[in-house]
């Protein structure tokens, strides 16, 4: 009995010995494996981004997984709104908090340029020879971008302009519109549009033009180049004037104010956001959007979620009294600067710039740009195909991804599109007709030691008085008492650089 005893101890400490040494083996792999996993993560260098979110949603878990395994490293984006991106852009920029790599639109890029000069970012310029597609990238926008001769930044490529009318197509049918083609049609179709009951449901529940708080982006700079403004700053016999010190610049306002007071324009759009001016033009409570016509696509298809027969149609051409003009951007539309306090190292530095180089090859640049095939589209014999059926998957999952493609436009790697939404295909055939009639600003390139320093204080005058003047609080005697004030608090030291600048050209 005590030998049984024994045998049946002995064995239940061998079982024992034997299943502690399969735990420690087995803790001991799994330890191996999360050093080989850790090690692994960690030879994949970390890419932070702020980055503008236009669309609803952030790019897929599945999209974002794949553009990490294409490009080797493993993404930290912030998606911000593209409505408040701008302030959320300077409170970083100003508490010291940048991400590693921060988008900077156009239209802030100049305001930035102290913090560019105070060696805040990188210079990129002498290591883009070191990547095969950096090295390719356009010196004439390169240098529209440059600050005292010298590259900070990468550049979103974009056509001149792609600013126009939205209109829904199927209001101008009901009350026997044709498109508009002049102001003075303009102005009567979104009258009829507030108060001719468009969607005939027998309420007085529309208004002709939804509108946001952006002079530029916003309906007023695309008016205001119908009107015949210059583009930011105009040139004259006795050198460069600034756009608001003109006789266009006022019929816009008084145009803009007459909309207000007559009801034919969201009471709001002073202070409207852009996700606002959509819903309202996506709901029927508005039949005219003026901005990108490249957003007609999303609007249509989201409009017609909540309304079948919703049909939309695109106006790029209206005459003012000096024919058709539309006001453009420089060919970026903004620029990818890199934190000196985020990236610390040279060896840093060309890692993210490395990202930015695998971004442009064939595979991923498709990837940002259409999604992944047989998902999100279809490659027909070396073409792209856009089909309906997957429009609103790609909203939900891939668009938000261009706002991290650079160079896109002349990118060869990406594929041409055989079929796409008819919508999007005529936005941008209405996009490439623009370049016929652009109206640039003068001053792009050149150098103004005012405008560096005090552009976002005289702008904040300027803007200001033009929403007042247009909301029936300030007289135009007031307005000229605003633009008399701009000029001694700057303005007229600026207009002085700008000209010597002009005219010193050689």
């Amino acid at each position: 009995m005590i030998k049984s005893l024994y045998d049946g101890a002995l064995r239940r400490l061998f079982l024992w010995i034997a299943v502690t040494l399969a735990a420690v083996m087995l803790a001991a792999c799994t330890s191996q494996a999360s050093i080989v996993a850790d090690r692994a993560s960690r030879q994949n260098p970390v890419i932070s981004i702020m980055a503008p979110l236009h669309f609803p949603n952030a790019p897929s878990k599945e999209v974002m997984d794949k553009l990490e395994g294409l490009t080797g490293v493993q993404l930290d984006v912030t998606w911000v709104g593209d409505g408040i991106y701008t302030d959320k852009m300077y409170t970083a920029l100003s508490t010291g908090s940048l991400k590693n790599v921060t988008f900077i639109k156009h239209t802030d890029y100049m305001m930035v340029k102290n913090a560019i000069r105070d060696e805040v970012f990188w210079e990129i310029g002498p290591y883009l020879e070191r990547f095969p597609n950096l090295r390719h990238l356009d010196d004439r926008i390169l240098n529209q971008a440059a600050v005292d001769g010298r590259i900070y930044g990468l550049y979103t490529e974009r056509p001149s302009s792609r600013q126009g009318i939205i209109l829904r197509e199927d209001w101008l049918d009901k009350l026997g519109l044709p498109k508009p083609s002049t102001l003075d049609e303009l102005y009567e179709t979104l009258r009829q549009f507030t108060t001719m009951d468009p969607d005939g449901n027998g309420l007085n529940d529309t208004i002709g033009l939804t509108d946001r708080n952006d002079l530029v982006y916003g309906a007023f700079k695309t008016l205001s180049s119908y009107f015949g403004a210059p583009n930011n700053w105009g040139v004259g016999e006795n050198g460069v004037f600034p756009e608001f010190d003109t006789a266009a610049y006022r019929n816009t306002m008084d145009f803009m104010k007459r909309l207000y007071d007559e009801g034919l324009i969201n009471s709001d759009f002073a202070v409207a956001s852009k996700d606002i001016q959509r819903y309202q033009i996506i709901t029927g409570a508005a039949g005219a959007y003026i901005g990108s016509m490249t957003d007609v696509q999303r609007i249509q298809d989201e409009a017609r979620e909540l309304n079948p027969s919703a049909r939309f149609t695109l106006v790029n051409r209206i005459a003012g009294p000096d024919g058709f003009r539309v006001w453009s951007i420089p060919n970026y539309n903004g620029l990818y600067l890199f934190s000196k306090k985020a990236i610390k190292t040279e060896e840093e530095l060309l890692q993210h710039l490395a990202f930015f180089d695998r971004t442009m090859d064939k595979e991923v640049a498709n990837l940002l740009r259409f999604g992944i095939e047989d998902v999100h589209y279809k490659q027909i014999n070396g073409l792209v195909r856009l089909s309906e059926e997957t429009t609103q998957l790609r909203v939900n999952e891939v668009n938000a991804l261009y706002a991290l493609m650079i160079a896109d436009v002349s990118n060869p790697n990406i594929m041409k599109v055989e079929k796409q939404e008819y919508m999007l295909e005529q936005a941008e055939r209405l996009s490439a007709d623009n370049e016929k009639f652009i109206v640039n600003d003068p001053t792009l390139g050149l150098d103004s030691k005012t405008y560096d320093e005090k552009s976002p204080e005289l702008y904040k005058i300027i803007r200001d008085a033009t929403y007042k003047y247009m909301l029936g609080q300030l007289s135009p005697e007031g307005f000229d008492a605003e633009v008399a004030r701009w000029k001694r608090s700057g303005g007229e030291d600026m207009m002085k650089e700008y000209s010597e600048a002009y005219f010193g050209q050689d």
